[in-house]
């Protein structure tokens, strides 16, 4: 049994992962300050004697004794981030020192979870790990982008100036259970909109790409990623390579929930990228041949599922 520490864990990807490690035998601290985490998404695990949860903001310095630390803690979706881009910032920079530093007294082994959008809006399609990205340093994404790549680079110094045992992901667009109904991610506002019979809203023309997978891939990616031998630091692209563009995505979803919604068109946001694909070849080389199992049919039929019932 382990002791586990996951930093935004009543978040939609931390309690399907506090979840998870739990089912393995392990004990888990969910710490969260439900900016955008929510007790809903982890209020069954409450009565597990192995599982604790801790409200408190990972800008302030957290002291715990524990073997891993997943640090999943920040909000992800545009509509959240760019609601309070300084806190945005602080949460990647501030947060990352502090854990970096618990892990460093700790001896933890540490898992940061990064993105898909230090890439930006790519040059080189699908993105290896080696693509250094294009992103605008102070667009209005620029407080994630930016603050996920700056977590990385203190990551990877803290490895080599103190020998902290560190792991990188990046993930790309996840989706499914205990996703927030207004995150503003396209598959959650696709879904929302058509059991609600709404125009489904495509920003642009809805030729850009995206590629998504279910959260269930994903767990297993970054259990996989944070069990490998030390040498192994990232990062690590964790994704579905299965591309579809944003409008072939909305036909599915209105064929999925039979609904008569109609596609309304309206302007790209800044820095929206054109395209998203993963290339996931060093993930299927060094997590013992891992690859999305879950295609986007099934995803979409599960999460459409727990939706119903909340719209």
């Amino acid at each position: 049994m382990k002791k586990i520490l996951i930093t935004g864990g009543a978040g939609f990807i931390g309690s399907h992962l506090c979840k998870r490690l739990l089912k393995d035998g392990n004990e888990v601290i969910c710490l969260d300050n439900y900016f955008t985490g929510s007790k809903s998404n982890i209020i069954d695990l409450i009565d597990n004697p192995y599982f604790e949860l801790v409200r408190h903001d990972i800008t302030m310095p957290f002291f715990i004794e524990v073997d891993e630390i997943y640090n999943l803690a920040c909000p992800a979706s545009p509509i959240h981030y760019q609601f309070n881009p300084i806190k945005t910032i602080k949460t990647s920079v501030m947060g990352a020192i502090n854990m970096l530093g618990l892990s460093k007294r700790t001896k933890a082994k540490i898992l940061q979870a990064s993105t898909s959008e230090v890439y930006g809006d790519p040059n080189i399609h699908p993105q290896p790990e080696t693509y250094w990205g294009n992103v605008n340093p102070i667009g209005s994404r620029s407080c994630y982008d930016e603050g996920k790549r700056c977590a990385e680079s203190l990551f990877v110094n803290y490895h080599k100036q103190n020998d902290v045992k560190i792991k990188i992901a990046r993930i790309f667009n996840t989706y499914g259970p205990n996703m927030h109904p207004n995150d503003g991610r396209v598959i959650s506002n696709f879904i929302v909109q058509a059991l609600q019979n709404k125009p489904i809203t495509i920003y642009g023309d809805g030729t850009q790409t995206r590629s998504f997978q279910y959260v269930d891939d994903l767990v297993e990616g970054l259990i996989r990623l944070m069990n490998t031998t030390d040498d192994i630091i990232g990062p690590v692209n964790i994704g579905n390579p299965g591309e579809f563009t944003i409008l072939q995505l909305a036909d599915e979803i209105i064929k999925l929930t039979n609904s008569k919604s109609q596609i309304e068109y309206l302007p790209l946001p800044e820095d929206d990228p054109i395209q998203r694909q993963p290339d996931i070849n060093l993930a299927n080389k060094l997590l013992g041949g891992w690859s999305p199992n879950i295609n986007l049919e099934e995803g979409l039929i599960k999460t459409i599922n727990y939706f119903k019932p909340i719209i």
